[in-house]
């Protein structure tokens, strides 16, 4: 049975224009299990901090997701990661998509059911949720956001960078005020200066999806 605070969620959602500041997830009553998941600082004073070069690596997941990866590409990719102190490795990141489809419907139950079985299978590995912002309307992007938060989710991310445009400040934006303090935001997809990435981190991410890391911090005067 789905809660009152998530139908109080969904019809939040649903009396929402679509335009301007979204509901919170807060607002509704939606709380994080265990209490806000840990992130790195975020907004704009954090992004100005970040002008020295190396400084992005905390926030970067040094990624390649070709399936057709060797190992030695994949050794290649974790060397780099230590060597230069990136915030992590990505192969086959536990980063899932939400059920794009049943979101637009509105059916929360279903979304609910499998992110809370995630979050309890896979505990105490982090789940992020990919909500594909390009690809849903805003009200189904701000829907998945609070419903990540109320099933125990540590991080709601804009796109696997497959599809739509990439990551953009605006979706960061958007998720951000939803999911507040409460869990992390994760931008991917077309990343490709520092300046990019200092924009997305001041909008409100708190970590980097890059296939190009190293270029990110080569560029980051």
């Amino acid at each position: 049975m789905t809660s009152p605070f998530v139908n109080a969620w969904l019809d939040a959602v649903r009396a929402w224009s679509g335009r301007g500041a979204p509901p919170s997830a807060a607002s509704a009553g939606l709380i994080r299990p265990g209490g806000p998941a840990p992130q790195r600082p975020w907004g704009p004073d954090a992004a100005a901090a970040l002008g020295a070069p190396g400084a992005l690596a905390p926030y970067l997941d040094h990624t390649l997701l070709r399936p057709e990866a060797t190992e030695e590409e994949i050794e290649t990719l974790a060397t780099e990661a230590r060597t230069h102190r990136l915030g992590g490795a990505c192969v086959h990141p536990v980063d899932v998509v939400a059920q794009l489809g049943r979101l637009k419907e509105g059916d929360v139950d279903l979304v609910l059911a499998e992110l809370r079985a995630l979050v309890a299978t896979l505990a105490p590995v982090p789940v992020r949720v990919i909500l594909e912002t390009g690809l849903l309307p805003p009200r189904s992007v701000v829907l998945g956001a609070g419903l990540a938060v109320v099933a125990g989710c540590d991080a709601v991310k804009t796109s696997t960078g497959f599809n739509g445009p990439g990551a953009r400040p605006e979706d960061v934006t958007l998720l951000r005020a939803v999911v507040g303090d409460a869990l992390g935001v994760k931008a991917s997809g077309g990343i490709r200066t520092a300046e990019q990435a200092r924009m997305l981190i001041a909008a409100g991410a708190s970590r980097l999806g890059a296939s190009s890391s190293l270029a990110l911090l080569g560029s980051s005067s």
